[in-house]
């Protein structure tokens, strides 16, 4: 985690917010086991909060999870998370392969290169999770099997905004990536695919 340069008229108040946050939206996007959650997490505390013991790291852990337990006990019996999943699933039947948290994307050419899906692939960065947490909107990408983003009027375009729409998720295509308007509410102690890690 890099936050950026350092200056003076940044507090460190701020920068431990920026961290919580971090530590947030890692451990409720579901994307890394419990070993590589607890190293990303050191991590920042060793890059970004020096004057912090990195044990730190765990006390904010634990009272993220208990701060995700509350809130979890007050969502729906289905969730968006939920809704996203069974979307994404149907996309593979129909021959989409989707990379949740992939890397980069160098990463999904990868898929494409070694596992020829037959439509495409579906894609979208750790960021874009941590995003849906906070703001609940999914950016995916999608790709042709080419390697060829969608554009308006293809009809990988419309298969995937189709299924969204079919589990009861609005999603558009704007700016080369298909906005999903979704909270990623992924239920504490369940886990989501960890792809290309």
């Amino acid at each position: 985690m890099r936050l950026g340069p350092r200056s003076g008229s940044e507090s460190r108040k701020r920068r431990e917010e920026h961290v919580r946050l971090f530590v947030r939206d890692n451990l409720r996007a579901g994307l890394l086991n419990d070993a590589a959650l607890t190293e990303e997490v050191e991590r920042a505390f060793r890059d970004e909060l020096p004057w912090l013991p990195v044990e730190t790291g765990q006390e904010w852990l634990a009272e993220e999870q208990d701060s995700w337990l509350a809130d979890a006990a007050s969502w729906p019996e289905t969730t968006d998370h939920d809704r996203l999943q069974a979307a994404f699933a149907d996309l593979e039947t129909a021959g989409v392969v989707v990379l949740q948290g992939c890397l980069d994307h160098w990463a999904a050419r990868e898929v494409l290169r070694t596992r020829t899906p037959e439509r495409g692939v579906a894609w979208f960065l750790p960021q874009d999770v941590w995003h849906a947490v906070d703001a609940g909107m999914l950016e995916v990408n999608v790709w042709h099997v080419s390697g060829a983003n969608v554009a308006a009027g293809d009809d990988l375009l419309d298969l995937v905004v189709a299924s969204f729409a079919r589990h009861g998720l609005a999603a558009h295509f704007d700016e080369g990536r298909v906005e999903v308007a979704a909270h990623w509410q992924r239920r504490p102690g369940s886990f989501g695919a960890m792809i290309n890690r």
